[in-house]
């Protein structure tokens, strides 16, 4: 990284994913010279430590900009959409956590354990990929590059904390009645405002966000088409199936791939996992050894477990990724892709 500092603002301050910014900031010691919090009316005037200082967060607004180098976004599309190019006019890279850009094709989407060279064609903006997408690609890129990659059919099983602090909430005091027979009504999960809401708690959701005409959810379509996108292959063969479960913190994937070679072993695989960037490798199945989402809470790596050889299909793999999915599947990413740019010499 250049030995410069630079001027950053954290949009959404007060959210879980802000928060979690704020802090891996603060823990990768990024060199900041101003950080400006910025978040909605309501809460402005909050305060929020930085390295032992009291920062008071003001309201986000077009002229919160002047003079910042560095805008993280986390607070929500509505807010990206409207203020992201006001701050890109004032001067400011963004790096946007929301779903606002990441198909627009001017905008790139980075993993930068996968396509950071992509990030040398920004025109003000870079998108932060979704949390579950995040993920897998950053464990299936290392097969990508080695052997070709043909096909990705993933179920995912996410935790309630990517439907927000209040869903939590909700999940918490859902569990809390049914252990005591009381009755509750569900408000949140699948999807706030929609017809119909399900308890959580004891219970698999399979809805992430509102269903597509295909008959996919928007959710399932994100992971689709961003991760043809983070991979530059638009042939790529992809489907999803998204499912919440009554976990706080941690998504977990079961993934099959269809790699571009048959005499490939368990042994290969494993062996590119121990070896790629930002990924763990927790494979010992004779000793119990895989990850779960309680093992990956805190921790910036993706971890890997449970691969083995389909049992019909000569190229087939199947694997199972966990990770934190406010931290890598957010604020991680979003620090990195800001570490990436100050390395890269592309932020002034």
């Amino acid at each position: 990284m250049s030995g410069n500092q630079y001027h950053v603002a954290v949009v959404g301050a007060t959210g879980a994913v802000g928060q979690q910014m704020i802090q891996t900031l603060e823990e990768r010691d990024f060199p900041i010279s101003t950080l400006t919090l910025l978040s909605s009316s309501r809460s402005a005037g909050k305060k929020v430590m930085f390295k032992g200082q009291e920062l008071t967060v003001k309201e986000a607004t077009p002229e919160a900009f002047e003079g910042v180098q560095l805008a993280l976004f986390s607070a929500g599309g509505s807010v990206s959409k409207e203020l992201a190019p006001e701050a890109v006019k004032r001067g400011a890279i963004v790096v946007d956590n929301t779903s606002a850009f990441r198909m627009n094709p001017e905008v790139p989407l980075v993993v930068p354990e996968v396509n950071e060279s992509d990030l040398n064609d920004h025109k003000g903006i870079i998108a932060n990929p979704n949390c579950s997408t995040i993920q897998m690609v950053a464990a299936l890129e290392p097969l990508k590059q080695t052997y070709g990659l043909h096909k990705i059919i993933v179920s995912t099983y996410q935790a309630v904390s990517g439907a927000g602090a209040n869903a939590v909430t909700e999940m918490k005091e859902q569990s809390k009645a049914a252990l005591n027979g009381e009755e509750y009504t569900p408000e949140i999960l699948p999807v706030k405002g929609d017809k119909k809401h399900y308890p959580i708690a004891f219970n698999a959701i399979p809805q992430i966000d509102v269903f597509e005409e295909n008959g996919f959810t928007y959710e399932e379509m994100k992971m689709i088409n961003e991760t043809k996108k983070i991979m530059h292959d638009a042939e790529l063969h992809v489907a999803a199936t998204c499912v919440r479960l009554p976990i706080e913190t941690g998504h977990a994937e079961s993934v099959y791939v269809e790699i571009g070679r048959d005499d490939v072993t368990v042994e290969d695989v494993k062996e590119l996992m121990k070896n790629a960037s930002g990924v763990t490798l927790k494979d010992d199945p004779s000793n119990q050894v895989y990850p779960m989402p309680l093992d990956a809470v805190g921790k910036s790596d993706v971890f890997v477990g449970r691969i083995r050889k389909d049992l019909n299909q000569k190229n087939g793999f199947h694997m199972w990724i966990v990770s934190d999915n406010l931290l890598k599947g957010a604020a991680w990413n979003s620090v990195q892709i800001a570490e990436s740019l100050a390395a890269l010499n592309i932020l002034k």
